[in-house]
């Protein structure tokens, strides 16, 4: 079973994408909260392998709440599904930025919502590469500084960089494999090793580190 914690401060949202997920096969919700704190000690007491994320409540928002849930977590980490409004969204861009595996439209359809959930507990992602390019590239250079620096791409071997390079760019593992002449699953194994190395939890902070520290330019082909 997948166990799901839903977050949402609209109790009708809330009570609606419950009873959605309690009906699929597979899938358990096992707590609800209507704000970022609550979300931060549910996640804590309850472990959940899903987190769906609400990004925009009162208080405590989704981004915050994604960053302390993922900084206090214990292995497994739960993988944490953002919803928005907006697909181009700084609030969605925090959120990749902080760990979130990915983001849902809140108009996304029933059967596309339980196949998000059961893709992201798997450990995938839940939008096309482009996507994450595109929103990345319209806010990395209007973001706030960061406090920490960007982390030093030194630890990477040279195939490790150009995988992170053509990942950021927007490449899928099969096209990257494609590229370089190598298997997919040696793509895989560069990725996680890459993700291992800068300290991220997915693929999507992989991306936005690679636009940050000037590995990969936005606009730049």
């Amino acid at each position: 079973m997948i166990r799901v914690l839903v977050v949402d401060d609209q109790d009708l949202i809330r009570a609606g994408l419950v009873a959605l997920l309690q009906a699929a096969p597979g899938i358990e919700v096992v707590a609800e909260a209507d704000d970022g704190e609550s979300a931060v000690d549910r996640a804590a007491h309850v472990r959940p392998d899903v987190i769906l994320m609400d990004i925009r409540m009162p208080g405590m928002d989704g981004t915050v709440a994604t960053e302390r849930i993922l900084a206090a977590a214990d292995d497994p980490v739960p993988r944490i599904l953002v919803l928005t409004t907006f697909d181009l969204d700084e609030y969605v861009y925090a959120a990749l930025r902080a760990g979130a595996s990915g983001f849902l439209l809140k108009d996304t359809g029933p059967q596309r919502l339980i196949d998000a959930v059961t893709a992201v507990a798997r450990g995938g992602m839940l939008f096309a590469p482009s996507v994450t390019r595109r929103l990345i590239e319209t806010y990395v250079h209007h973001a706030d500084p960061t406090p920490d620096p960007a982390p030093d791409l030194d630890v990477l071997t040279a195939r490790e960089c150009e995988v992170l390079r053509l990942t950021a760019r927007g490449l899928s593992n099969t096209e990257i494999a494609a590229q370089l002449y190598i298997g997919e699953a040696t793509v895989k194994t560069h990725l996680n090793r890459t993700m291992t190395k800068l300290n991220v939890d997915s693929r999507a902070q992989a991306v936005v580190v690679a636009y940050e520290s000037g590995l990969v330019v936005p606009g730049a082909r």
